[in-house]
C-alpha cells in the first residue's frame, strides 16, 4: 500500500470491489454471489448495494442486480479529461481505414489492460469488445506491449495479480515464456499474438510513449483467421501501427534521440 493506513479509504475500496464483480459472468448476479466473488460479508455487500442504488449506478429486480448505464459516464468521464485518448483517436481512425481492421487504444491496470478507445469496423462476425473492457495482459498483444518497456517490478506484479489460465489451447502461461517474450517484443518494437485470447484472434500492439519515455499505451489491431493469417496480418499492418504509434508518442512530447 502505497498511502498511509489511515488515509485508505477501506468502504470505496469495497465498493469499486462490488461494481467489478459485474462481469459476463455475472451481468445480474444475486446478493450471495456478489458476496461470493468479492469475499465481502454479505451485509456489507447489501449496505454497498443500496448505496450504489440510491446514486444510480445498479438497480435491482426479483433478488437480482444489474449496473445501469450511468456506470457509462465514468468512461465518458475519463476519456473527456485524459489527452492520451483525444490524441489517440485521429490515429485509431486512420488505422481503421487504412487496414479495413478496428483499431483500439489500451492502457495497462495491473495484470488487466483496459480498452481506453476503440474505433470498430462493421462485420458480419467481430471482436465483441467496447471502451471499458478489460482483459488479461499475458494473453494478449496489448498486454505485452504494455509490458515489454516496465521495470521488472511492475512485470513481476501484473503476472502475479491475474492467474495464468489457459483460455485456449495456445494460451501461454509459463512465467519463463512470457518473459522471453517480452524480449521479443522490446526486440522488434511490438507484440503479436495468435489464438491466445480466443480461438482464431490475431492481434498486434505497438506502444505509445510519454514525454519521458514510459509507455503509457498501446495502439492495437486485430482481425482473424477466417480474414488473414499471423505472418499477412504482421506484414500487412506492422508498419501502419508502429508508425501510428510513434507518432502519437511524438505528439505526447516523446524524442527518441533523449
Amino acid at each position: 500500500m502505497n498511502i498511509n493506513e489511515r488515509d485508505y479509504v477501506r468502504s470505496i475500496d469495497r465498493a469499486f470491489a462490488v461494481l467489478r464483480a459485474f462481469d459476463a459472468d455475472r451481468p445480474n448476479p444475486t446478493l450471495a454471489q456478489l458476496a461470493d466473488a468479492t469475499e465481502l460479508s454479505r451485509p456489507a455487500v447489501r449496505r454497498i448495494l443500496l448505496t450504489l442504488r440510491e446514486l444510480g449506478f445498479v438497480t435491482d429486480a426479483a433478488g437480482r442486480w444489474c449496473l445501469t448505464a450511468r456506470v457509462l459516464t465514468l468512461g465518458e468521464h475519463y476519456s473527456a479529461a485524459t489527452s492520451l485518448v483525444q490524441a489517440a483517436m485521429p490515429h485509431l481512425v486512420r488505422i481503421a481505414e487504412r487496414t479495413r481492421e478496428s483499431a483500439s487504444l489500451g492502457v495497462l491496470d495491473d495484470g488487466w489492460v483496459i480498452y481506453a478507445a476503440r474505433v470498430p469496423v462493421r462485420r458480419i462476425m467481430s471482436i465483441n469488445v467496447a471502451v471499458g473492457t478489460r482483459v488479461p495482459a499475458y494473453a494478449t498483444s496489448m498486454g505485452r506491449a504494455l509490458l515489454a518497456w516496465q521495470p521488472e517490478s511492475t512485470i513481476a506484479e501484473a503476472l502475479d495479480t491475474v492467474p495464468l489460465t489457459p483460455l485456449t489451447p495456445r494460451t501461454m502461461t509459463d512465467p519463463a515464456a512470457l518473459r522471453t517474450e517480452l524480449a521479443t517484443v522490446r526486440e522488434q518494437g511490438f507484440a503479436l499474438a495468435y489464438g491466445e485470447l480466443e480461438d482464431g484472434l490475431i492481434s498486434m500492439a505497438a506502444p505509445v510513449r510519454d514525454n519521458s519515455g514510459a509507455v503509457v499505451g498501446v495502439l492495437a489491431s486485430s482481425t482473424s483467421t477466417g480474414r488473414s493469417t499471423p505472418a499477412r496480418f504482421r506484414a500487412e499492418v506492422a508498419p501502419t501501427l508502429c508508425a501510428h504509434a510513434d507518432r502519437l508518442s511524438t505528439e505526447l512530447g516523446h524524442s527518441p534521440n533523449i
